[in-house]
């Protein structure tokens, strides 16, 4: 090989790392974080001192808080039952912020791409991000 078929190829070689896969699909602009900050919810020094919790003191504090506004009680609510429901729409919704597409989406949370969709029914997570 000549030398210059050798620079050539190096060029094209180092040219390929610097190229990006535009893949852009639906959920390429949802942000949770960016949403709640729209509605004025949040800030940035609330999710400071969101990031220094745990995710068990983030959950026992809300519960804490939903009781103190209802009277301390928060009876008659299936709570236990309810938990993994809260907690798959929670991580539909962080998936799909956290990813581009709805392929990447299913790839992300290491399901086929017919059972995503089957929870994205469900769940209509999609929802949460359409007035953004």
């Amino acid at each position: 090989m000549n030398p210059q078929k050798i620079k050539d190829l190096k060029k094209d070689f180092k040219m390929s790392w610097k190229r990006k896969r535009s893949i852009s699909g639906k959920n390429k602009s949802y942000s949770i974080s960016n949403k709640l900050k729209k509605e004025n919810k949040i800030n940035d020094g609330f999710e400071i001192m969101l990031n220094n919790l745990s995710l068990e003191e983030i959950i026992g504090l809300k519960l804490e808080l939903a009781s103190k506004s209802c009277g301390n009680a928060l009876y008659g609510i299936p709570l236990w039952r309810s938990l993994r429901y809260i907690v798959e729409d929670a991580v539909l919704k962080y998936a799909l912020s956290a990813t581009r597409t709805k392929k990447e989406y299913a790839r992300f949370l290491g399901l086929r791409r017919i059972e995503a969709q089957k929870l994205s029914w469900k769940y209509n997570p999609d929802s949460y991000f359409e007035n953004e």
